[in-house]
């Protein structure tokens, strides 16, 4: 056993344990030298009660071991607790999201048809943008989300991004954004993204807005090699792609870190179908792929791949894809056909090198206390004066007369906006209001204020009205850190 490596894996709910069994099974035949470490994740520990959806041994073995392979796991509606999938990924800082999307010999799609073949990877960043959960309900009307966008964790995905491409010998990496709409937070992921740029030279680097990728995604998805995306829209655009080589079933996932990786199918744990020995055992089976290639495995990883892509070139399948004039294999069954198969390679498609493209990541030492990160200060900083979120159901100019009358002779109040479009001092009857402003009330040229004095000003304001929320007007050297309402 001591030539082995140990990763944990959690099997997972539904349909995760059949899949799993079929997966190992494979492995195990193709004599992949790893032990599996079974740890407890997954709707039956938020049953019991523990809000995480593991236990803490399971915790720590993972964190031990830095690979974790699991199966599909359910979330249970409606308990107030957070996604055991997104949990894990954040709190192991699992900032790199990677999903291949190649298509595959008997998964007919409408590209297929066309004899247009996809080679698609989609870099998504894991950790930060909206899926930090951060909401609030600032009145009864109104719900706020804060996204998050940093340098540093930009700065780790990007370099990530292009280090994998490089390994993969990919010519073109495009990094995909609404920056045109979302100034500061896309801004600065598409600022990064051109700084890791220069970096790699050799790699034709562009960027694309985000629903123009939409669109090409399903007109014209060869024109596309490495897309690296915010988490969101990475998200979207993902499930976007695994339509393109045939669904869910076929789209493989990796969340790595510097630390712990993760390693697992993204699609659902199927409860319909759970038990009956009917699922589609691809996508775990491709991700797993990855996890060999991680590891070092990598003739492993491309004799089980030729396996596959030579069993699904012969018209072997399971009920959810393939020829429905040939009879489905169980799960099982169709992973004994992949075992059989085992040193066959495909004769329409691509052979599988021993020298594969996917990026072998080494672990860093266990840290001795939590990273923070924080890229160096460059510029004078600066607070120009507060954005106060305000509930009112007062029109617009009576507002502005409350505020203009209340904020003295340090401030003056340069703009209202309700659901992000200016309201005052100027705007139209046409724009429909909610019980919720944003009043943007700044330093006069000449003034200097802190941010203490900002606050005092809250407290003076909330006399007459509710403030929901404060938030500072920064600037940097030259650049302000704020955006203007629409119409503004």
């Amino acid at each position: 056993m001591s030539n082995k490596i140990s990763i944990a894996v959690a099997p997972g709910d539904g349909i995760g344990p059949e899949i799993m069994k079929a997966v190992l099974k494979i492995f195990d035949a193709a004599q992949v030298p790893l032990e599996y470490v079974f740890v407890e994740m997954g709707k039956s520990l938020f049953d019991k009660g523990l809000s995480t959806g593991m236990t803490p041994e399971a915790k720590q073995q993972v964190e031990t071991l830095g690979v974790l392979f699991k199966g599909p796991m359910e979330t249970p509606k409606g308990k107030g607790v957070k996604s055991i999938n997104v949990t894990a990924r954040k709190v192991w800082n699992t900032y790199a999201n990677n999903r291949a999307f190649k298509s595959l010999p008997g998964v007919e799609t409408v590209f297929s048809k066309a004899g247009i073949p996809i080679d698609l990877t989609i870099v998504r960043e894991n950790i930060e943008d909206t899926y930090g959960g951060i909401e609030h309900l600032l009145t009864h009307d109104v719900a706020l989300c804060r996204r998050f966008i940093t340098r540093p964790g930009s700065l780790q995905v990007h370099r990530y991004a292009f280090e994998m491409a490089r390994k993969k010998g990919s010519r073109r990496i495009t990094c995909a954004h609404k920056s045109n709409i979302m100034k500061l937070t896309d801004g600065l992921f598409l600022e990064t993204f051109y700084e890791v740029a220069k970096e790699y030279p050799e790699i034709q680097s562009d960027d694309i807005i985000i629903d123009d990728l939409a669109m090409k995604l399903v007109s014209r998805p060869q024109q596309f090699d490495v897309l690296v995306i915010p988490n969101l829209q990475g998200d979207i655009i993902s499930d976007l792609c695994a339509g393109l080589v045939g669904g869910l079933g076929f789209a493989p996932s990796a969340n790595i870190g510097d630390h712990i990786s993760i390693f697992e199918a993204v699609h659902g744990t199927a409860p319909d179908i759970a038990g009956q020995d009917k699922a589609n055992p691809t996508a775990l089976l491709l991700s797993g792929l990855i996890m060999l290639r991680h590891l070092g495995f990598a003739a492993a990883a491309a004799r089980i791949e030729n396996s596959l892509r030579y069993t699904l070139e012969q018209g072997v399948r399971t009920g959810d894809f393939g020829d429905p004039a040939q009879t489905p294999l169980g799960t099982q069954a169709f992973a004994d056909v992949v075992i059989a198969n085992l040193g066959k390679v495909p004769g329409t498609q691509p052979v599988s090198e021993q020298a594969t493209s996917f990026h072998v990541q080494e672990r860093l030492p266990r840290p001795e206390k939590v990273k923070v990160m924080c890229s160096p200060k460059t510029e004078v900083e600066t607070i120009n004066g507060a954005d106060f979120f305000l509930e009112s159901t007062a029109q617009p100019s009576e507002l502005g007369a409350l505020l203009t009358a209340s904020i003295g002779d340090r401030f003056r109040l340069t703009t209202i906006s309700n659901r992000g479009t200016q309201v005052w001092p100027e705007g139209s009857i046409f724009t429909e209001c909610v019980n919720q402003y944003r009043a943007r009330i700044e330093r006069q040229p000449d003034q200097t204020v802190s941010a203490q004095d900002m606050l005092d000003l809250a407290r003076a304001l909330s006399d007459n009205i509710k403030i929901c929320s404060v938030e500072m007007l920064m600037q940097f050297g030259d650049k302000k850190g704020y955006s203007l309402a629409q119409g503004q």
